[in-house]
C-alpha cells in the first residue's frame, strides 16, 4: 500500500498536504510543521543544520511505516522508519502545528492552519492502513 502526502500549501509554521492511499483521494488532508527544504538525499549534517526542532516538516521522500505502540500516546499508531535526522515520527490526531512535534496530523482542512474531524480521519486511514498490514502488505508513506 502507498500512502501519499503531497505538499500542497508551504505557509509560515505549517504545511497542508493533500493525501491519497494507492493513487486515490483519501478524502481528507494532513498537517505537518513547516517545509524547511529538506530531502531524504541529503546528508544528516545538513539535514541537522536546517532543522528546527519540533518545528520542521520531515524530509520528502520515501518511508517504509509500521504499527507500534506508542509509550507517549499509549496507544498503537503508525510509525515512520529511518527518517533521517528525526525520531519517533508518527501518525496521529491533532489540529494545528503546535500539535505535531515534526508528526503527521490527519484531519480535514476547513480553515487557515488547521484540521478538523482528525480522530475520525485518523482512525479511518488506520484502519485502511491495518487492512494492509493484516495481509503482510508493506505500507509505504511516500512525501512530495
Amino acid at each position: 500500500m502507498e500512502v501519499l502526502i503531497d505538499r500542497a500549501w508551504k505557509k509560515d509554521g505549517y504545511t497542508i498536504s493533500r493525501l491519497y492511499v494507492n493513487g486515490k483521494l483519501f478524502g481528507c488532508n494532513t498537517l505537518e510543521d513547516t517545509d524547511r527544504g529538506l530531502n531524504q538525499k541529503m546528508d544528516l549534517d545538513e539535514i541537522k543544520n536546517k532543522k528546527v526542532y519540533g518545528q520542521t516538516a520531515i524530509p520528502i521522500g520515501s518511508y517504509e511505516c509500521v504499527y507500534t505502540y506508542s509509550n507517549r500516546f499509549k496507544k498503537m499508531l503508525p510509525l515512520l522508519l529511518n527518517v533521517k535526522g528525526f525520531e519517533g515520527i508518527r501518525i496521529h490526531s491533532g489540529n494545528s502545528a503546535k500539535d505535531t512535534e515534526g508528526c503527521i496530523l490527519i484531519g480535514k482542512n476547513d480553515k487557515k492552519g488547521w484540521v478538523s474531524d482528525s480522530r475520525f480521519w485518523t482512525n479511518k486511514l488506520i484502519q485502511t492502513m491495518k487492512t494492509a498490514w493484516d495481509k503482510k502488505e508493506k505500507v509505504t508513506i511516500v512525501i512530495q
